[in-house]
C-alpha cells in the first residue's frame, strides 16, 4: 500500500509509524489528517516539534527532561538530597510530582534493563547515578520502578550498584500495592502515595 502513496505522503507515513504505538494505518490516517488541516495549523505543528528539539534538554544531574539545567526539582533547595527517587522515565517522575507527596530529588534511568530487546546498563545512565552515589549526600535511594520483570532486574542491578559505591545507602522500593505487570506512570495518586509511605527495604 505504501508504494501507492505519492512520495511526500509515504516519507510522512513512514516516519510517523516509527513512533510507539503507531502502525502503518494509524501513521497513514494522521497524515491524512494533517492534510486536511489548514496549511498554517500544520506549519504551526511543525514549528513546534522543531522548537522541542531545540529548547528542551536532559538535564545534567537527574537526566530529567527540562528547558534549563539544572531541571527546576534539581535547582530547588527545598528538596531534600538525602533521598534519591530513581524512576525508568521521565513520565513516571510526573506521575509522582503531580501527587505532591515527595520532597526528595530523582534520577531518570531512561529505560528498563531489557536483555531481549538489546537495552544494557551502557545504554541507561547508571554511570550518572554512580556519579550521584559516590557525592555522598543520599541516605536513601528508593527504586520507584514499576512490577514488571524488567523492572525487577533493573532494580536487582541498581540494588548491587548501590551496594559497591555507597554500601552505607539504605535501597528501598516503592510498596508493592501497584499490581504485577503495572507501570508506575499508570497509577492513580492515591496508589502511588500510598506505595511511597509503606515502601520497603530490598
Amino acid at each position: 500500500m505504501a508504494q501507492d502513496l505519492p512520495a511526500p505522503l509515504r516519507d510522512v507515513v513512514e516516519r510517523l509509524s516509527r513512533l510507539p504505538g503507531m502502525g502503518p494505518k494509524s501513521a497513514l490516517r494522521a497524515a491524512l489528517e494533517l492534510l486536511r488541516w489548514p496549511r498554517e495549523r500544520a506549519e504551526d505543528l511543525g514549528r513546534s516539534i522543531l522548537d522541542l528539539r531545540r529548547n528542551l534538554c536532559f538535564c545534567s544531574r537527574c537526566a530529567a527532561l527540562s528547558d534549563t539545567d539544572p531541571c527546576p526539582v534539581c535547582a530547588d533547595p527545598g528538596r531534600s538530597g538525602e533521598q534519591l527517587m530513581v524512576v525508568a522515565e521521565w513520565d513516571s517522575l510526573l506521575a509522582i510530582e503531580a501527587g505532591g507527596f515527595y520532597k526528595g530529588r530523582y534520577l531518570v534511568l531512561g529505560g528498563l534493563l531489557a536483555p531481549l530487546d538489546n537495552v544494557t546498563r551502557d545504554q541507561l545512565e547508571f554511570g550518572r547515578l554512580r556519579a550521584r552515589l559516590a557525592e555522598g549526600a543520599v541516605k536513601e535511594l528508593i527504586l520507584a520502578l514499576g512490577a514488571t520483570l524488567e523492572a525487577e532486574a533493573t532494580a536487582t542491578s541498581v540494588r548491587d550498584l548501590a551496594a559497591q559505591v555507597a554500601p552505607d545507602v539504605a535501597v528501598t522500593r516503592l510498596a508493592q500495592g501497584i499490581p504485577l505487570g503495572a507501570e508506575v506512570k499508570y497509577m492513580d495518586r492515591e496508589t502511588l502515595k500510598q506505595s511511597l509511605v509503606y515502601r520497603q527495604k530490598l
